[in-house]
């Protein structure tokens, strides 16, 4: 079934107001597995100690291998991956910060993987392996890294949502916290994530000097009911976002915002959703605040679009290439 015959069927209709109804619940792996050197680090040893007290079942790896992610096929690989975290050290090559222009002037990570279900997912073909949810546990020497690649009297900026969603993740690992913490303390640097995620309450009080733009990803209703599987919905995120926006005074977090619209999806009378969206938006932001706004349309590489459909066997979302244009990089990889 195609998007347009989803977006028109009324018993799809129907199903999703039922689902409107749920209240979200965080990701709660099935499975959570530590690395023999992850539990040497005290980060790592924090994420254990909040697993434990949430109940979740838990393993320490006689080595630093994760096994057990594989499955008959990339279907049940996908499954089984989806329902692991694993609490690991990030490798000597992560030090190494790469530029990634224009989002920020370096990129760091505190985990690789997201527990949402995306159907346009941008980290398939990004990340190797099964898609398990790899959690660093040598976030300190991370953060402190850092520093060898600030500028004196020069703002940098760090990016550190790449290759997840950090605030997916903050319930189980506070790593946010923790970074936030850090630069806000740091001259001449800013710090910035983007997330679907509404669970901001652990943010709210930080010291975080507005050296931290809290950044919410939104779609259209229509595109994020269908294709952002596992996301609290859009509504639950603009309230998110306005109170981290919201002064300190006023109960909120005091951050610099921004909001990323993406992707932009050419479903049937999109002007009207993304002009309801634009409309909620301005309705949530409705006082003077330090925002940014970027505008991603959708693409895929051959080798993501294999992957997702993989993952997405019934996906309705359209990777044709008859209406596209090609877009291509200086090492002859395109888009």
């Amino acid at each position: 079934m195609s998007l347009l015959e989803i977006i028109d069927d009324n018993t799809a209709k129907s199903k999703l107001s039922k689902n409107d109804d749920k209240p979200f619940k965080l990701w709660m792996p099935k499975r959570v597995v530590f690395t023999a050197d992850a539990m040497e680090e005290s980060y790592g040893q924090k994420i254990y100690e909040r697993v434990s007290a949430l109940g979740l079942r838990k393993e320490i790896a006689k080595n630093n291998r994760i096994t057990g992610l594989r499955g008959k096929d990339e279907r049940e690989t996908y499954r089984i991956a989806k329902n692991t975290l694993a609490i690991v050290n990030a490798p000597p090559s992560a030090f190494n910060l790469r530029p990634i222009p224009p989002s920020a002037d370096w990129q760091f990570h505190l985990a690789e993987g997201c527990p949402a279900h995306c159907q346009y997912c941008y980290l398939a073909g990004s990340l190797s392996g099964p898609p398990a949810i790899r959690v660093f546990a040598n976030l300190p020497q991370i953060l402190q890294n850092t520093i060898r690649f600030q500028r004196l009297n020069q703002v940098v900026s760090y990016e550190a949502s790449c290759y997840t969603d950090p605030l997916s993740l903050e319930h189980l690992t506070g790593g946010l916290e923790e970074t936030i913490k850090f630069f806000a303390e740091q001259p001449n640097t800013h710090l910035r994530f983007v997330t679907k995620f509404d669970n901001v309450e652990p943010l709210i009080g930080l010291t975080h000097n507005g050296k931290t733009r809290f950044r919410c990803s939104l779609n259209a209703d229509i595109v994020s009911k269908r294709l952002e599987g596992g996301t609290p919905a859009v509504q639950s995120r603009l309230a998110a976002l306005r109170k981290m926006a919201l002064p300190k005074p006023l109960g909120g977090g005091g951050y610099p915002v921004g909001i990323v619209l993406a992707p932009i999806i050419p479903v049937p009378d999109w002007e009207i959703h993304y002009s309801q969206l634009l409309d909620d938006i301005e309705r949530h932001l409705d006082f003077e605040t330090d925002l940014t706004f970027e505008l991603i349309t959708h693409r895929f590489t051959p080798g993501s679009r294999d992957i997702l459909l993989e993952w997405y066997p019934n996906t309705s979302l359209d990777f044709g290439e008859d209406n596209r244009a090609i877009k291509r990089n200086k090492f002859g990889g395109h888009k």
